[in-house]
C-alpha cells in the first residue's frame, strides 16, 4: 500500500471549491428516476444520459474532483466509441466505482438492514483498478425507528464498512466510508444527531481494529438533520452548528475529509447547510459534497432523455455543481439561484 498516494487522491477529492459527483444508482434507482421524466430506462438511454453528464465541461473540469461509478458503467463507451471512465479523466476528474452489493435484512433484527458484497470484493477491485478507478464507495444504512436501530445493526455495518475499507487500500484504493442514518422518519434532529453520533463512533473503533489508514480515506456522512416527517424541522444555522459539532467531536483530524450525501434533502437545502458549515471558521478536515439527486434532479428533468435537450441539461447540471462549488467555500448565496432561475 503506497500512502503517500492514497492520500494525495483523498485530498484531491475534496479539494476547496469542487465535490464527487454520485452517479452510481443502481438499475432499480435510475429506472425510477427516469420513470418520474418518461424515459424508458434502457442500456443506451442511461449511456446517453451520463455521458451528457461527463461531457459538461464546465462543471466536470471546475467543480467535480471525482465521479462515482455504477459497474455497468465504468464498462461502458460513449456513442462515438471512447470508454465513459476517458471522459471523467480527460475532464481532470478522478473515476470511482460503488462496489457493495445493496442491502439485505439482518438475521434477529426485525426492520434492520445489513448491505453485502464482501465476497470476492478483493478480485473485483483489482478488475477496477486496472479499468481506472482511483476510489470506491459502500454505502450502510442505518434506520432510526422504534427501538431501533440496534447495537447490532450498528456493529455488523461498521465491521463490514471496514472490512471494505482495509480491502480497498490493500489495491491501491482510497474508499469512501458512507455510514448514512436515513431521514425518513418523525424523528427531530437531537435523536439523529445522538444517533449518527453512536454510528460514527462505532465506525472509527472499527477502522482502527481493522488498521485502516485514516490518512488514505474519505467519510461520507449524513448530516444531522431532522426526519422528513417531523413537524419541526431545524433551521439550516442549526443543522450546520450540530452537525459540525457531530463530526468535530467523532471524526479525527487524520482524515483527509469529509463528503456529504445529500439524503434526500431538496436541490437547495443541501447546498445552503453545506455554504453555513463553512461559515463557523476552520475545520480539520476539507469539507464538501458527494450529491447524486441534489447535483441530478434538475438535469435529468432538464434533458427528459431528448437529443436536443442535452445542452439544457449540462447547463442545469453545471449550475448545481457550480452552486455546491461555492457552498464548499462558503461563497454561496440564495440569491445567485434566483439570477439562474
Amino acid at each position: 500500500m503506497n500512502l503517500t498516494e492514497l492520500n494525495r487522491i483523498a485530498t484531491t477529492m475534496v479539494a476547496p471549491g469542487k465535490g464527487i459527483l454520485a452517479a452510481d444508482e443502481s438499475s432499480g434507482t435510475i429506472k425510477k428516476r427516469f420513470d418520474a421524466i418518461g424515459v424508458e430506462s434502457t442500456e443506451e438511454n442511461r449511456r446517453d444520459y451520463r455521458e451528457m453528464l461527463f461531457r459538461a465541461k464546465d462543471a466536470m473540469s471546475q467543480y467535480i474532483s471525482g465521479v462515482i461509478l455504477y459497474d455497468e458503467t465504468i464498462w461502458q463507451n460513449a456513442k462515438d466509441g471512447t470508454p465513459l471512465i476517458k471522459l471523467i479523466e480527460q475532464a481532470g476528474a478522478i473515476p470511482g466505482i460503488k462496489v457493495d452489493e445493496g442491502t439485505q435484512a439482518l438475521p434477529m433484527c426485525p426492520g434492520e438492514l445489513v448491505t453485502v458484497g464482501l465476497d470476492k470484493l478483493a478480485e473485483r477491485l483489482k478488475k477496477y483498478y486496472e479499468r481506472g478507478a482511483r476510489f470506491a464507495k459502500w454505502r450502510a444504512v442505518i434506520d432510526i425507528g422504534s427501538g431501533i436501530p440496534s447495537m447490532t445493526a450498528i456493529s455488523v455495518n461498521a465491521h463490514a464498512l471496514a472490512r471494505y475499507a482495509a480491502l480497498c487500500q490493500a489495491a491501491q484504493i482510497v474508499p469512501i466510508v458512507e455510514p448514512e442514518v436515513l431521514m425518513d422518519g418523525d424523528h427531530d434532529i437531537e435523536r439523529c444527531y445522538e444517533v449518527t453520533q453512536r454510528v460514527l463512533n462505532t465506525t472509527f473503533q472499527e477502522l482502527r481494529v481493522q488498521r485502516v489508514a485514516l490518512e488514505g480515506m474519505v467519510l461520507k456522512p449524513n448530516m444531522a438533520i431532522a426526519g422528513k416527517k417531523c413537524a419541526k424541522q431545524a433551521s439550516v444555522e442549526e443543522v450546520a452548528e450540530k452537525t459540525i459539532r457531530l463530526l468535530k467531536a467523532c471524526v479525527p483530524a487524520a482524515v483527509p475529509g469529509i463528503a456529504f450525501l445529500s439524503g434526500g434533502q431538496s436541490d437547495e437545502e443541501a447546498t445552503a447547510h453545506l455554504n453555513a458549515m463553512h461559515k463557523l471558521g476552520s475545520l480539520p478536515w476539507g469539507l464538501t459534497f458527494s450529491y447524486g439527486r441534489a447535483l441530478q434532479a434538475a438535469p435529468q428533468k432538464a434533458w427528459s432523455g431528448k437529443a436536443e435537450n442535452v445542452a439544457a441539461g449540462q447547463r442545469a447540471f453545471s449550475h448545481r455543481a457550480r452552486m455546491n462549488g461555492l457552498a464548499s467555500k462558503g461563497e454561496w448565496q440564495s440569491s445567485l439561484e434566483q439570477k439562474a432561475a
